[in-house]
């Protein structure tokens, strides 16, 4: 189930699923830490004898524009109610807070009870939590493990609190848990638990004839009874309306620092550009990690998460947001790289938001012969979007602390890691994390890489080593033109592999990440072995059906659906089919050049939730998101691609 709104900052992220549930909860780092993973936190209603949930109810799923503040509307002919519903985490603090109008459609007074439910699995598991009421200082409920605390209160418009709790056991002796005990409309008052806890407070609404009520939910974040219970006392005597629209205000300000001339494009496309710059923001932890998604839903496939930082992704969203104005993104990224990479100068499969090594399936030996777990790409694009960075913003002194531990380091190794004879990359994963081989992406990549290194060596006036760079790179240029390009097919190779010097097995397969050689300027994208090459990946991968968009290759088998024919070639991705838009966009020569580029965008915009979020993939057949949602580099790709848009369509109109 996708993620349709992300509410936080840069150490507490909540996810709501399109049910309008909260199903993931991090802290204290973005992607570190799930505190819920998909247990959803129930919200429901008991009124004239009657209960419900409100995932069962009509809803909207939205956001206040420009914000990350949500825009919810529920519901229900049954209860003949109605409710309007705003959420965000402080800008500041690990606060989250929910603004409720409730509105009575009936012509008599009436007596409405709001339920809040917890299913919190501190640090991941649900062994060992506590649930209590505490009646002392906050009058709140608290979950509770180690340092790891989360405070949950409540203040209506007639100033009250909670009006009834319980704490209880779920997952023991056949219990599902409190939150079935509050379908009854009545809470037991169990004052605390330990074990496999889950808890549930009340508010109570004594609303007038078609009159409105109105209240406030806030869950604290922190390490210690202490941190929870000041941030709690912080909500009450600042107000929780007034920190909402401090955060709101700030989100407005945030996401228009740089306001974009539109050119040709739909309001609807800088809207959603708009949106996902917000959105990569949620997914951006406080120390630099730039996590690809947050979704845990993807356990039931796999077993893990998307929760990590991928260097590649991380420095593909780097290089947008840079081009976007957002520098600070860069600065964070580049330290939390500086202390990644290996002293040998590359980076591992993936991390995890405290810099530690992500988990990963690439093997150090394979028949008795050791090799690197790498992906060689990622490597070559943190140096890249090193490079970019710079160009842009000429900050010598933000960029010299990175000089020696990644352009230097990585630059070496990716001069040094080659074949001796044909002088190209030696063999890596490749950037979908499938097979090993000497590829068209990867050695494109490292030959930016090397381009980027050798010109922050000239720069610093290290003239010998930018010519070992330079001479490398071109090196790699040559022969990936001579051995990965196919006149006869008239396109690249996805991939070969080289024994001996000698290539012994060939990868026909048609890829879009063949995308490679123009998006890292191997060649120009109007040079012929560009253009056959994207002309069919566009006639090979466009998935033929309502849907349409570009599948990463054919015969895809990730996530896909096996009852799927084989015209399909894969489900579409957001990536892939924004890459075409990009070879549109660099390869125009007029603005009526860039039509097919906007019929993309156009696209991404149709294909995305109500809410704005772009998922990985899609179904080919119904359109629905599939794999995690949101993806971050997905929103990444589509504000490169507005980005390049709007530059090019402006350096046209000269």
């Amino acid at each position: 189930m996708p993620r349709d709104l992300p509410v936080g900052n840069e150490k507490f992220l909540l996810m709501f699923d399109r049910n309008y549930q909260i199903s993931d909860v991090f802290f204290p780092h973005v992607g570190m830490e799930n505190h819920v993973l998909g247990h959803p936190f129930r919200f429901g209603v008991y009124a004239d004898g009657k209960f419900s949930w409100v995932s069962e109810w009509k809803k909207q799923l939205n956001y206040l524009e420009d914000t990350i503040v949500t825009d919810v509307v529920l519901e229900s002919d049954d209860f003949n109610v109605k409710m309007n519903c705003n959420d965000c985490v402080d800008f500041v603090s690990p606060i989250f807070i929910r603004r409720i109008e409730l509105k009575n459609l009936e012509k008599r007074p009436r007596e409405i009870r709001l339920f809040f439910a917890h299913d919190f699995h501190i640090r991941g598991t649900n062994i060992g939590d506590t649930a209590y009421y505490d009646p002392l200082k906050t009058h709140a409920l608290i979950h509770y493990k180690a340092d790891r605390y989360f405070l949950m209160n409540c203040q209506t418009q007639a100033g009250t609190g909670i009006f009834q709790y319980a704490c209880g056991l779920k997952d023991v002796g056949g219990s599902l848990g409190t939150w079935k005990d509050a379908e009854d409309g009545f809470l037991s008052g169990n004052a605390i638990a330990q074990g496999s806890v889950d808890s549930v407070l009340s508010a109570l609404a004594n609303i007038e004839p078609l009159g409105s009520f109105s209240l406030y939910y806030w869950i604290a974040a922190g390490k210690t009874y202490d941190e929870v219970q000041r941030r709690d006392s912080f909500v009450k005597s600042r107000s929780p309306e007034k920190l909402m629209k401090r955060t709101s205000d700030f989100w407005k300000l945030w996401v228009n620092r740089e306001v974009k001339q539109s050119a040709d494009l739909d309001p609807e496309i800088m809207k959603l550009y708009r949106r996902s710059l917000l959105t990569i923001k949620t997914q951006t932890d406080g120390d630099g990690a730039i996590i690809a998604a947050n979704d845990s839903d993807i356990l039931q496939f796999n077993k893990d998460t998307y929760s990590y930082m991928w260097p590649r992704d991380g420095a593909f969203v780097t290089i947008a947001m840079d081009e976007a104005g957002y520098p600070v993104f860069a600065e964070a990224f580049f330290q939390f790289c500086s202390k990644a990479i290996l002293p040998q100068g590359w980076f591992f499969h993936k991390y995890q938001p405290d810099g530690s090594a992500g988990s990963s399936w690439h093997p150090w030996i394979v028949d008795n012969h050791q090799q690197l777990p790498l992906q060689e790409d990622e490597t070559a694009l943190v140096v890249i979007s090193l490079w970019n960075n710079f160009q842009r913003y000429r900050d010598v002194d933000a960029i010299k602390p990175y000089y020696r531990p990644i352009v230097k380091a990585a630059g070496s190794f990716m001069a040094e890691y080659r074949d001796e004879i044909t002088k190209l990359p030696l063999e890596s994963y490749d950037l979908w994390e499938e097979r090993r081989a000497v590829l068209t992406f990867t050695s494109s990549a490292v030959y930016k890489g090397l381009l980027s290194a050798a010109n922050f060596a000239r720069a610093f006036g290290e003239d010998d080593l930018c010519s070992i760079y330079m001479k490398a790179a071109e090196e790699i240029r040559e022969s990936l033109i001579k051995r990965l390009y196919d006149p006869a097919l008239g396109r690249f190779l996805r991939g070969i592999i080289i024994e001996d010097g000698k290539i012994t097995k060939r990868d026909e397969t048609i890829d879009s990440s063949l995308a490679g050689v123009f998006l890292f300027d191997v060649l120009q994208p109007d040079d012929s072995m560009v253009v056959n090459t994207m002309r069919q990946i566009e006639e090979r991968l466009w998935v033929k059906t309502s849907v349409g968009g570009l599948a990463r290759y054919e015969g895809d088998l990730y996530q896909r659906q096996e009852t799927l024919d084989n015209t399909i070639p894969g489900n579409p991705w957001f990536v892939c089919t924004l890459w075409l838009a990009q070879w549109y966009i660099k390869a125009a020569k007029g603005r009526s050049d860039l039509a097919k580029a906007k019929e993309i965008l156009l696209w991404t915009k149709k294909h995305a939730l109500p809410s704005g979020m772009l998922a990985e993939q899609l179904d080919p057949i119904d359109g629905r998101p599939v794999s995690v949602s949101p993806l971050t580099w997905s929103h990444a790709a589509f504000v490169e691609t507005v980005n390049k848009y709007l530059e090019k369509y402006k350096l046209l109109a000269a």
